[in-house]
């Protein structure tokens, strides 16, 4: 098969932490990877076979990448969808399909895409402007989301009431009720091309109460078995009504009724699925690859119990990133350390996570806080916050 041999290109948009991983999954494959992005210094820089540098965001550069590759993917969803449209109809396989890339993009259509397809979400109203979200005043308190741009955790703001309305976004986007719920989960499933669907098993998700970033999360749930499988089974419907080849992240949160709401959606691998890589049999990176190039699934049984915590640069430092305890985070028993490659550190930027595997769910527990406690991103000088 042509997938496995050097002459086989597979291009990547988006040269970051996602990318970085891919292409190492990508090497188990002997997959020849090129990767496009706007910095020179992106995670991926070093490692792919081939590093273009330009705008995702630009037609041209796209579509000028898209023809030198056999297969095109993506690590980041804000990429010009109209050359991969251009792409997809001279033949070329992208995936996941630009329609979909298109939907999830922007939450506004992805809210509305959610409603049309009984998919279950959280109350929603789209808004103009700020000035639009006066009119909503009775639907306060709820989150103000941009509805183009939002990752990472920004793009989103909790407004609880119209004294809050300098927070808005003053641009086109939605107001979602704020949800009293028990705990946020997220289930990753995979789908290929003949449309063979494999769902990893869920994982809870603890939050940055102001970022809106996962702190850390565990695998295995303990919510119980009916939860989980209605869980899936969302995850399930979403993967088939969106008709995607490819991998998609559904964060949802539990109520304490036991509804599930779905909270946004990404069609590409995802922070929630990097424990993968250690504690499951196949990890989201290669499903990933299995699902687009129309291979076998792989299975998604987990190994071990697991937890992930992620690295974010400490508040107060800028410049370049010094880490501090990494000598003695290793020495911490089942412990594995994955760093981005990022040369600059900023407060709350995401510069790694450290997988944590312990057949003792307590033991793994103690090893969060510990981790939590041990491994610092700072730069050599404290500065103040930018």
């Amino acid at each position: 098969m042509k997938a496995f041999y050097k002459d086989f290109k597979l291009g990547i948009l988006g040269g970051g932490q996602l990318g970085r991983m891919l292409i190492q999954a990508c090497q188990n494959f002997d997959i020849h990877t090129s990767v496009l992005d706007p910095s020179g210094n992106a995670s991926c820089q070093g490692l792919a076979n081939e590093f273009h540098q330009g705008a995702f965001s630009d037609f041209d550069t796209v579509y000028n990448f898209g023809k030198q590759v056999d297969l095109l993917t993506i690590e980041i969803e804000n990429v010009n969808v109209e050359a991969l449209y251009q792409l997809e109809k001279e033949g070329l396989a992208v995936y996941p399909q630009p329609r979909v890339i298109e939907i999830i993009q922007d939450k506004r259509r992805q809210k509305q895409f959610y409603l049309d397809n009984a998919i279950p979400t959280a109350e929603f109203v789209l808004v103009n402007n700020r000035e639009d979200i006066r009119q909503h005043e009775s639907f306060l308190p709820a989150f103000n989301k941009i509805g183009q741009g939002g990752y990472d955790g920004g793009g989103v703001s909790k407004l609880t009431s119209l004294a809050d309305l300098d927070k808005a976004f003053d641009a086109p986007g939605l107001l979602e009720k704020a949800v009293e719920f028990d705990c946020e989960i997220s289930v990753i499933a995979g789908r290929n091309v003949r449309g063979d669907i494999a769902v990893f098993p869920i994982v809870e998700c603890v939050f940055y109460p102001e970022q809106y970033l996962v702190d850390y999360l565990i695998s295995p749930s303990l919510l119980s078995e009916e939860i989980q499988n209605k869980a899936k089974d969302i995850a399930k419907d979403l993967v088939t009504k969106l008709d995607i080849v490819g991998i998609l992240a559904v964060e949802m949160f539990v109520t304490s009724s036991g509804e599930i709401l779905v909270n946004e959606a990404a069609p590409r691998p995802h922070n929630s699925g990097h424990q993968t890589i250690n504690a499951n049999v196949t990890s989201q990176y290669e499903q990933l690859l299995r699902t687009i190039l129309d291979l076998p699934l792989g299975s998604t049984a987990i190994n071990k119990p697991s937890a992930m915590v992620n690295l974010l640069g400490e508040e107060g430092y800028t410049g370049p990133v010094h880490y501090a305890g990494v000598n003695e985070l290793l020495a911490i028993p089942g412990v594995h350390l994955f760093l981005y490659g990022k040369a600059e550190t900023r407060p709350h930027r995401k510069m790694g996570h450290i997988t944590i595997v312990d057949a003792d769910r307590s033991k793994l527990m103690n090893k969060i806080e510990q981790v939590k406690q041990t491994i610092k991103a700072v730069s050599q000088s404290k500065q103040e916050s930018l």
